[in-house]
């Protein structure tokens, strides 16, 4: 593990390194001892039309927009190269930041990252355009052209990665960029934005804006933004949305998830505990994608339940800066609250609490112990609503029909997991639930070349894989008569 000082934070704006406008700073707080490590500029309005007006002049000069696909898949391939060369610095600043395991952040966020450019560098040279056969005695040709400026904009949760599946497809397709990271998790941020001049990103094409709320709509709501590509929770979300609307910005958005792990009786009980465990741990809980309800046949329902109760509070929890741990703090005190409201709820709806249900009191950081709930009904709020923490509610079904109807009666539909051994039912089942993105006999299983994304109140639009350039570009049609 590296050890270094972080440095004060400056805005990123075209190409050069300044402080906001009125001067104005925030905290930036180490979540696993609630102490402040940095302050990062807090950008006003005007910082944000600054950013926007660097990202706009680059785009219309063509330094980047201009080059053809293959050569901007050059500089993207040398972004993950960067990444890769500096995965120690970039594994502490989203440890410090975000209070992951140093080791989750190796494995996981900085790989991930670096795979994300490196996928969509490869996908760079496609975007030229193609030849469409017409019933007509006509040759139709349709091009390709990136939308202008893009907003990026970011939680708290997974800076790096969330930010590179936005950051990374705008570029391939020859797009510029204002990025806003949660003001919360703001570093690794700041220090790609580093890595792109590194890699001869040419000034103006990625900008980066530090700040709260208001930055973010003063984004929003900015004319000379193109297109939004946010990420967040879905009460957010629908405020974004409707700033957007208000210009006929085109926006994609992965929202809040809740989804159901359901396992069968013929399941592979030791490989499913490992993947139900991760599904609602990975990340302290804060993964849009996890499990925290898990749906088990009524047969083996007792018997799961007494191997969490066995396995869950062995699972490493503490200073994510050891390499052995496995559960790190939640990323705020605020995070923390909603957690401990969503447990004393839980027990006011007739809760049993299996096992954790309590802080842990460690170096004053913001530390919760995994949690396993049974014996709630389906509607009870705990189980209906995100609580976005290390949370697992456990529910009994009787049928293959009730299970999916369990699993599809919240609002959201980001994701959701099947463990069973019998292939006809896990592709039956899966394709009855309403998710993005299903997973057989494992969770949280994610690549580039494969799109995610939500439907209901989990979003719209898709992120990675080749359909993730079709929010980044718009087409144009020529048809040539041959009469």
């Amino acid at each position: 593990m590296t050890t270094f000082e972080i440095e004060p934070g400056r805005l990123f704006i075209g190409g050069q390194w300044r402080e906001a406008a009125d001067g104005a700073r925030t905290e930036v707080v180490d979540p696993s001892r609630g102490a402040v490590v940095t302050t990062v500029a807090d950008a006003g309005a005007a910082d944000v039309d600054a950013a926007v007006r660097a990202a706009r002049d680059a785009f219309d000069d063509s330094a980047w927009s201009g080059l053809s696909g293959r050569e901007r898949g050059r500089v993207l391939h040398r972004v993950a190269e960067l990444i890769r060369e500096n995965a120690d610095t970039i594994a502490e600043l989203e440890s410090r930041d975000v209070g992951k395991p140093i080791t989750l952040a190796h494995a996981v966020d900085v790989t991930n990252a670096a795979n994300d450019y490196e996928h969509f560098a490869a996908l760079a040279h496609a975007l030229d355009g193609s030849v469409r056969d017409t019933s007509m005695n006509a040759l139709a040709y349709v091009r390709r052209r990136p939308i202008g400026v893009v907003a990026a904009i970011t939680p708290y949760n997974f800076p790096l990665i969330l930010a590179g599946s936005k950051i990374a497809p705008a570029l391939a397709a020859g797009n510029t960029v204002v990025h806003k990271p949660a003001e919360e998790t703001p570093l690794s941020a700041l220090y790609m934005a580093d890595l792109f001049k590194r890699a001869g990103v040419p000034d103006g094409v990625v900008n980066v804006v530090t700040g709260g709320p208001a930055a973010g709509e003063a984004l929003l709501r900015h004319s000379g933004v193109d297109k939004v590509a946010f990420t967040g929770s879905t009460a957010v979300g629908r405020k974004v949305a409707g700033m957007a609307g208000e210009s006929l910005k085109p926006v994609t958005m992965e929202l809040g998830g809740n989804a159901a792990h359901i396992v069968f009786q013929d399941a592979d009980l030791e490989k499913a505990v490992g993947a139900i465990i991760k599904g609602f741990v990975f990340n302290t809980g804060q993964f849009c994608m996890g499990g925290p309800r898990l749906l088990v046949a009524r047969p083996v329902y007792s018997t799961l339940l007494g191997i969490l109760a066995d396995a869950v509070p062995g699972v490493p929890l503490g200073d994510p800066r050891k390499s052995e741990t496995v559960v790190g703090p939640m990323a705020g005190e605020r995070h923390l609250r909603k957690v401990e409201e969503y447990v004393d709820l839980a027990r006011k709806e007739g809760g049993r609490i299996v096992c954790g249900g309590e802080r842990l009191d460690l170096d004053g950081g913001y530390y919760y112990k995994p949690t396993v709930i049974a014996d709630l009904p389906n509607d009870s709020r705990v189980i209906q609503e995100e609580i976005f923490g290390p949370v697992l509610t456990v529910q009994p079904f009787d049928s293959e029909d009730e299970a999916v109807e369990f699993a599809n009666s919240t609002p959201y539909g980001l994701a959701s997991g099947v463990q069973t051994g019998n292939l006809a039912r896990a592709h039956r089942v899966a394709d009855r639930l309403q998710a993005g993105i299903v997973w057989v006999n494992d969770w949280a299983m994610l690549d580039p070349a494969v799109p995610f994304g939500g439907v209901k109140d989990s979003g719209f639009g898709r992120e990675y894989g080749p359909e993730a350039l079709d929010a980044y570009t718009t087409t144009k049609s020529v048809v040539v008569s041959l009469d």
